[in-house]
Order: structure tokens, then sequence, then C-alpha cells
């Protein structure tokens, strides 16, 4: 298992991700419904919710990806699309099939790497730190879900960014894999980043989230700590399935 060197990032620390009145309608269909909350920097925010209950969705709008109907996503008091050098603030994992398959993995590194001004030291290193040095050179038609996790990880870091998306970022993984990345996300978050973690691994996100939100139907459900939701249900299984039992959606896309 490869071990984070401790340092401190580039990227603003204490760092914060703010949505105000977020709404996102697709035609007809309302798929972030006047969503409001904030992410904070020194711990891990779990973010849950069926399928269909716009986690996918929201963190597009908080990327850039898509375009509010109408409230706003901030970081840092910006919109993503106003940072001149994005990955040296937020670094993000939402699709780890997203990269050419002939292109090798330091060189699908290098390309985000030079545009935004970040050298190749910097994707040698992040190559190290998630174990893929050995296999940089070969071809991303090659790779196996899990080694894919891992190259997506080592772009969102690229940058050394204060910030930090990840939706299911242990797909694909094995067992040391998935330690690794719950390991990492501890310690990104105690280096005083701000991390936003998508999933539906229950017992993951009780190991490695301090906070959580859960939205349904497009809405705030709650926010609140793993420590408090423990405490008034049997574990966090128990809370996210009895505080979103009106809003499962069977059939939803996103």
């Amino acid at each position: 298992m490869v071990r984070r060197a401790s340092h401190a990032p580039s990227g603003k620390l204490h760092a914060v991700i703010e949505l105000q009145h977020l709404t996102k309608r697709y035609g007809g269909t309302l798929a972030v419904d006047d969503l409001s909350f904030n992410v904070e920097p020194g711990h891990v925010t779990g973010f849950l919710g069926p399928n269909g209950a716009g986690k996918s969705t929201t963190m597009r709008l908080i990327l850039g990806l898509d375009t509010p109907t109408s409230g706003q996503a901030l970081i840092n008091g910006h919109r993503y699309t106003s940072l001149r050098k994005p990955m040296r603030e937020v670094g993000a994992l939402l699709d780890a099939g997203a990269v050419h398959g002939g292109r090798s993995a330091y060189n699908h590194l290098l390309a985000l790497a030079r545009t935004n001004d970040i050298g190749p030291r910097r994707v040698a290193e992040v190559l190290e730190e998630v174990g893929l040095a050995g296999v940089a050179r070969k071809r991303l038609s090659g790779f196996s879900l899990g080694m894919k996790q891992r190259l997506g990880i080592a772009a969102a870091l690229l940058g050394d960014p204060g910030v930090l998306m990840f939706d299911e970022p242990v797909n694909g993984l094995d067992p040391d894999g998935v330690r690794w990345i719950r390991d990492l996300m501890r310690s990104l978050a105690a280096e005083g980043r701000t991390i936003l973690l998508s999933s539906h691994l229950m017992s993951e996100m009780a190991l490695t989230a301090e906070r959580i939100v859960i939205i349904g139907r497009g809405r705030l459900i709650t926010e609140a700590t793993v420590a408090d939701l423990t405490s008034r249900y049997p574990s966090l299984e128990d809370a996210y399935i009895a505080l979103t039992a009106d809003s499962v959606q069977y059939g939803a896309t996103r």
C-alpha cells in the first residue's frame, strides 16, 4: 500500500464549498431543488442520497460542468468557472473511465498538468503516491477499473488543491485499495483540506466521514455528524434508510 507523504497544500487552506439555493432543471425534471449547504475544511463530508437524488448533478454544478437554473455554487467565494488555474484550488474525480485509452498514464496526467502550469515533476510524484509509477508508460486501454480509479485520484491531486471532491472513488478497488483510499481521505482532511465524498457504501462512509449531508429528490434532508446519527439510530445505514424512506425514486437516472 502506497502511503501519502504529508505536506502542506499549495491551494488555499480553510477553503469552503458553499451551495446557495442551488436549483437545476432538465426540461420538466427538477434534478436539484433549492439546495443549500456548506462543506467545511478539516474533515471528510459524506454526500449521500438514493439513486436519482441529485448527487452527481450537484457535483457537476459545483465544478461548472452544468449551469444552474438558479442559485449558485461557490468555492472559496468564487464560481469554479472563474478560477484561473482551477486544478490548483479544486481536484475532482467524477468518472474514472473518462480517459483516452491510447494515452499512457503519464501522458494523460502531463496533458492535464500543462493546462494549469503544473510541471512534470508533480506528475511523477502523484503517480508514485497512488501506486501507478510502475505502469506510468502503459496505455490506459489496458488498465483495470481499479487502476483507472487510482489514476483519477492522481489527477485530482495534481494541483495539490485545498478542495477535493470524489464520486464513488472505491469502485473497482481491492480491500487494500479501499483501505488506502480511506487513509488518504482522512490524511487530506487532517491537513486542513475540504473533502466532499459521495458513496453508496455505508460501511466505508461510517469509517471515513465525520459529517454527513443527505439529499433526496434534489432537496436537503439532513446535515449531521456521523456521531449524532449513530447516537439516534443503530448504525449509519439505519439512519440513512430511515431518513431517505420517502425519497427513493426507482428508475431515476441522475
